[in-house]
């Protein structure tokens, strides 16, 4: 389950461009916001945000790739993550893990 700004949709993966999220390759349509906040329950494939608050994924994952926005993982990432503003805090990561400018937490 992938939650938006409160709004829950079903999906493997997640991306946003140009101020429109894409699920599975379909539009979503949601309200414009100042600040996305992204929560995914249980596993995803992949996440890629040109821009977004947070991203928190409580399970497992493919790759995260954001160009701005904070990104926690509490179990394995497959591929890698990177953020060019946001801090990442993960579990295990078999790929790499990249930030211009915030901090890594790796468990």
């Amino acid at each position: 389950m992938i939650t938006i700004n409160g709004k829950s949709y079903k999906g493997k993966s997640l991306t946003i461009l140009d101020n429109k999220i894409f699920i599975d390759g379909k539009i979503c349509d949601i309200e414009d916001a100042l600040e996305v906040n992204i929560i995914v329950e249980g596993n995803i494939d992949r996440i890629k945000a040109d821009a977004c608050n947070t991203i928190t994924i409580q399970g497992e994952c493919g790759s995260v790739q954001t160009q701005s926005g904070d990104v926690d993982v509490t179990k394995k990432v497959t591929g890698s993550i990177s953020t060019m503003s946001g801090d990442v805090n993960c579990g295990k990561v078999i790929g790499n893990i990249a930030t211009i400018s915030g901090n890594v937490k790796h468990k």
